[in-house]
């Protein structure tokens, strides 16, 4: 049996920045990792150009984490944008904030990101353990110790973090594996499901549209005809479903048998935008139904696939259009109706939605409320960002405050 100080399960940028924040001399601190090497998901973010923050205020960031954001609050506040950038900037590294304000390394360069963690590890003597995938984790209460195992070795461990992440991009790594090793603790695992994902729906309509993008929609979600939310953002029509800000950032939301209500024209309801139709088809008599609609902006592949769903011929002269006629154009374009198959899996989606429950996990210092000196951080937790450099954010922030704690800890004893 190996005696360790303190181990860390997982060798991605939350386990490796609370190892790095923890460390003090003479600590023995090791990193157990299932793959061969770190930071494997890391080096994947941003297309392996690592979008690590945002540049916008921190307080901003909590409209950016869904219903479960002020979990975060004193993470953020502890280290923010600002801190992160700083500590990389130490080490030599400068970054670039392109339009929608996303911070990327300058070299745009994931591995650079991980070679200063690496480096920094280097020289705190923080020791990693490749091909170790943690096959069971105890808590001795009588010794105050936990008991790690791997096919090759047992340790005795006096601090414990799980920094497993979720199940999103599982040939990473990421299979989940940490919701395990947390129930065997004693913690409640809110159910995982893939966020930050598109949505699938193979209805001949919306498959047709692949590649139209649209900006700034507004969309409203429903779920046994009860309205829960809406939000405005951009779409992207896809040879699946739908794509784009709308639906990734909030797919942490749906559930199957769901309904989205697509806004494709600039009105606030369908009153007005049917009342505005029956005007212009005064106006525009002269134009068939197509050539009429396409005074809203509308491409002429929307107009197409659309419109005959109201069992209207666009090539109709506009100057016969019907007030009943003009209620069916607005019903469909107004609240184009999308239901919700399924969601992109795991395998395509960014980031996990669920994990630890959050009320078992001590939002100041990430230690558990059920398990003294147990820790987690990171995806493994039950919050999840939105696209933007959020959720690496998060990830360095709740590492920063268990690795702070964690050097109390060694401090004092």
């Amino acid at each position: 049996m190996i005696k360790v100080d303190l181990t860390i399960i997982g060798a991605g940028p939350a386990g490796i920045f609370t190892a790095i924040n923890a460390a003090q001399n003479n600590k023995n601190i090791l990193i157990l990792e299932k793959n061969s090497t770190a930071g494997k998901k890391l080096l994947i973010t941003g297309s392996g150009k690592c979008n690590i923050t945002h540049s916008g205020d921190i307080r901003d960031f909590f409209n950016h984490y869904g219903k479960n954001n002020k979990f975060l609050m004193s993470a953020l506040y502890s280290f923010d944008n600002s801190r992160l950038l700083s500590y990389f900037n130490q080490h030599k590294l400068k970054f670039i904030t392109n339009e929608q304000g996303k911070i990327f390394p300058e070299s745009d360069k994931a591995a650079d990101i991980l070679e200063a963690l690496l480096a920094e590890c280097k020289v705190k003597k923080i020791k990693f353990n490749f091909n170790s995938a943690v096959e069971q984790v105890n808590y001795d209460k009588k010794k105050r110790v936990f008991i790690i195992e791997t096919a090759e070795n047992i340790y005795k461990s006096n601090y414990l973090v799980l920094a497993t992440g979720g199940k999103s991009y599982p040939k990473t790594g990421s299979t989940g594996d940490g919701y395990e090793f947390a129930r065997q603790l004693g913690h409640k695992i809110i159910t995982p499901q893939p966020a930050l994902t598109s949505l699938i729906n193979k209805n001949k309509h919306l498959i047709n549209l692949a590649g139209i993008s649209l900006k700034n929609v507004e969309i409203s979600l429903w779920r046994n005809n009860n309205f829960l939310q809406k939000w405005q953002d951009d779409i992207l029509f896809t040879h699946q479903g739908l794509s784009g800000p709308a639906i990734i950032n909030y797919s942490r939301y749906f559930k199957i048998g769901d309904q989205l209500k697509l806004n494709l024209v600039d009105f606030k309801n369908k009153t007005d935008f049917e009342n505005d139709l029956l005007k212009k088809s005064q106006q525009y008599g002269s134009l068939n139904l197509k050539n009429l609609l396409k005074k809203y902006q509308l491409a002429t592949r929307i107009i197409t696939e659309i419109l005959p769903m109201a069992q209207l011929n666009i090539n109709k002269n506009s100057a016969h259009l019907s007030k009943m006629e003009a209620h069916k154009i607005a019903q469909l374009f107004c609240e184009f109706k999308v239901d919700i198959s399924h969601l992109a899996g795991f395998n395509k989606a960014m980031i996990t939605a669920g994990g630890i429950d959050l009320t078992e996990i001590d939002p100041g210092t990430m230690e558990s409320k059920l398990c003294n000196k147990l820790f987690a951080v990171g995806e493994i937790l039950n919050i999840d960002g939105d696209t933007g450099g959020y959720n690496l954010q998060a990830a360095f922030s709740t590492a920063y405050l268990a690795g702070q704690k964690l050097k109390d800890y060694f401090s004092n004893n």
